[in-house]
């Protein structure tokens, strides 16, 4: 097994092709798009099947690399992040083919 990075981000679903572009220019190789079903935080529930708009719709893009580019596009993320809502985590994960990240 082999040590790399996942980088985990829950944003808004308008922001997610921008947030897609940031990952693949700093270099990581691929990258999972799901939708988000609900949540809470900042004292406020959410759900996507109550909502009236999909506007506020949020998803969860998950991408898995080596440490510099998941750095490369941690930068960049933080800026994309101080306009729209969003949660970002990165913790170390180990996976099977390291090529592949």
């Amino acid at each position: 097994m082999h040590s790399r990075l996942r980088l985990e981000l829950i944003i808004e679903r308008m922001a997610a092709p921008r947030a897609c572009k940031l990952l693949e220019a700093a270099g990581l190789t691929g990258y999972t798009v799901l939708p988000a079903i609900s949540g809470f935080g900042g004292e406020t529930r959410w759900s996507r099947d109550t909502d009236m708009s999909a506007s506020s719709d949020m998803v969860v893009v998950i991408s898995i690399g080596a440490e510099a580019q998941v750095h490369a596009a941690l930068n960049q993320l933080e800026n994309l992040l101080g306009s729209h809502i969003g949660v970002l985590s990165v913790g170390e994960v180990q996976v099977l083919r390291p090529g592949r990240f």
